[in-house]
Parts: C-alpha cells; structure tokens; sequence
C-alpha cells in the first residue's frame, strides 16, 4: 500500500459573535478564523480490502468514536454519490490537537482529507461541490478547506477569505475538558442582535489588535458557567507580561491568549504550566 501524509492544521477562533438561532436548529454566526502551527498527522493508505479503515492514535486518541466521526460521514458522502467507486482506504490520525477543545481538529481532518481525495483520486469535484460536501459534515469544515484567515460575515455561508498573514504569537490552554458544541450552543443565551461590523481587513498588526480586543466570544459566559475553570483559566492567561487579551475559542473548552512577542508567549507559558501542571499547554504562532 502506498502512503501520504498531510498535515491538518488547528483553527482559532478570534472572536465569535453569534447573531441568531435559525429556523433549522444551528445559528448565524460573525467570526475571525486563524490556523496554527499545531498539526494533527493523517496517513493514507489505498487498501486492498473492500472497506475502509480508520485508526486514531497520539496524544488525544481517547474518547473518539471510531465508527462515527467527520471522517466517517466525509467518505459516506462520497460513496453514496459515487464518487470513489471501488477504491478503499486505511487512514491513521495521530492526535496532537485535542478534541472537544474548540480549535476545530476534526473539521480540519475532513476538510483535508476532502482536498486530498480530490486531487488525488481525479474526483474533480469544483468549489462549489466541494463546499457543499463540506457543509453537510459540518460548519467549520468549509471554512477550513484553505488554509486561509477567514472572515465568517455574519450572512448565510458567506465566506472572506483574507490576503495577508496575521504573525500572531498565541498561547493555548486545553483544561481536559471536552466540551459539546451542540449542548453549548444550545445552552447559549448571549447573542449580538445585529451583525456587528467585522472590519479585519488590515494588514497593521497595531490595528488588527486593536479591533480584537475589543471582539468577544458569544459564547464564553456559557461555557464559563457549564465549567468556571475555565474561566479562571481565561483570567490567568490574560494577566500575563505581554498578553494584549485572552478568550476561549470556538464553542470551548480551549483558552488562548495573544501576545507580543514569542518570548513573552513563552515566558506565560512556562507560568502557567506551574498554577495548571496537567493542563495542555502550547505556546504557537498563526501560519
């Protein structure tokens, strides 16, 4: 068997700002979408047995369900469209970002594995298909399908995708909790009532500071109330030497920090890991 490898890069959620719960259950949000220099590691093996294989291992391999999870419903999708015919695959993730952690490893795994297919296997699938297979595995997996800063507008599925690179230093903070998007979302009581103007389109890291740490996450004082380490952990990052603000990402449970520099991102680091020593702790930078 012949094998790739690609790696699946994290997502950061700079500010999230839900707008409102729609008709169908899920919710229109505005977000600022970043990846890190964090990486799950996919193998791809063309098998020989008539089925499809997929491992986990790393790190965060536990409390994955092996028979149902993004990648899973990706190459469901697929086969009931017809699209891989006959061919079957053995597909090995090393674990190192954290799931039920809100920096979207999952949704990155599939969205990677979609472009891989397609390229690979000629499935010659154009953007808007692509997207659409996307959407249906779930909401972070298109934006992730570039490994772009993305700008969610706060209109149904509208994308910006952002021409410059951020050169942010983040620290992350993952409390072992796994925290369920759904339950969240669906506990959340805190929306922004009209789409809030989400102008980040600067290439001035001075400005682009400036416009986050006036941002939020919508979600945050839910999650803080369902687990209030987690707002201790928000707390502490943000008094650090050199933290410009601290917030959870995503629908939680992981907390970042941006700072100035590496140094002072390394230097929390370090302090961090002394007040939470079993806590997964990371000092990164935006790629």
């Amino acid at each position: 068997m012949r094998k790739h490898q690609i790696k699946s890069f994290c997502k950061i959620n700079l500010s999230l700002r839900v707008i409102k719960k729609l008709k169908n259950g899920y919710h229109n949000v505005a977000s600022l979408i970043t990846s890190c220099d964090l990486y799950d590691l996919i193998s791809i093996y063309i098998s020989k047995k008539k089925e499809d294989e997929i491992v986990f291992s790393g790190k965060f391999k536990k409390g994955i369900n092996k028979k149902l999870n993004t990648l899973t419903n990706l190459l469901l999708i697929l086969r009931k469209n017809n699209l891989l015919k006959k061919k079957f695959f053995k597909i090995s993730i090393k674990k190192n970002v954290p799931h039920g952690s809100g920096l979207g490893g999952g949704s990155a795994n599939a969205a990677n594995l979609l472009n891989f297919l397609n390229l690979k296997m000629n499935l010659r699938l154009g953007n808007k298909i692509i997207n659409k297979i996307a959407h249906k595995i779930g909401f972070d997996v298109e934006s992730l399908l570039k490994r772009k800063n993305t700008l969610f507008t706060g209109n149904k599925r509208k994308l910006i995708r952002l021409k410059y690179s951020l050169n942010l230093c983040i620290l992350i903070v993952y409390p072992n909790l796994i925290c369920s998007t759904k339950k969240i979302y669906k506990k959340n009581k805190s929306f922004t009532s009209s789409k809030p103007k989400m102008n980040f389109n600067t290439n001035s890291k001075e400005k682009l500071i400036k416009l986050l740490k006036n941002e939020k996450n919508d979600l945050e004082k839910t999650i803080v109330k369902t687990y209030p380490i987690v707002g201790k952990v928000i707390n502490v990052i943000g008094k650090q030497k050199g933290c410009y603000f601290s917030r959870v990402t995503g629908s939680g449970s992981a907390c970042f920090g941006i700072f100035s520099n590496m140094k002072t991102t390394n230097n929390a680091k370090r302090l961090i890991k002394q007040k939470f020593p079993n806590f997964w702790t990371v000092a990164s930078k935006t790629i």
